[in-house]
């Protein structure tokens, strides 16, 4: 009976030490990758909402690197004459690696199918998400 008590808590610490390192700190120094224009409305969401992360311009100097992709749609004449509806699509998908441990750390993607303001409010939504897995903010 003593054995699975061992391994619920060898299980249990092993997960805490798990979470600990899958943790983006405030203030961690990270690279945000060239993402076909994308990264410029990525690093302005980033201000925007405040997310306390510190942008560097090196990849050798940060401690994350931010991937992903982008991709927009405009309205097809379809969309504008029977739904009355001029937005574009959006879709963007962002991953945070931790560059020590090549863990990711954090992913997100976004589908906007009538954004009203282009690639900005997936960066938005993005940066949002982000800030909400940042600890000790």
């Amino acid at each position: 009976m003593r054995t699975p008590v061992v391994c619920l808590l060898w299980v249990a610490l092993g997960g805490a030490s798990l979470a600990a390192a899958e943790e983006i700190p405030a203030g961690s120094k990270v690279f945000i990758a060239p993402m076909g224009g994308f990264e410029t409305y990525l690093k302005s969401a980033l201000e925007k909402k405040k997310v306390p992360l510190a942008v560097v311009g090196q990849r050798d100097q940060a401690q994350f690197e931010i991937t992903g992709a982008a991709e927009s749609q405009k309205a097809s004449t379809a969309k504008k004459v029977i739904m009355l509806d001029w937005h574009s699509t959006e879709e963007a998908s962002i991953k945070v690696t931790d560059l020590r441990s090549s863990v990711v750390v954090f992913a997100y993607s976004v589908h906007k199918p009538s954004s009203a303001h282009g690639r900005q409010s997936s960066a938005e939504a993005c940066a949002k998400h982000l800030k909400a897995k940042i600890t000790g903010k």
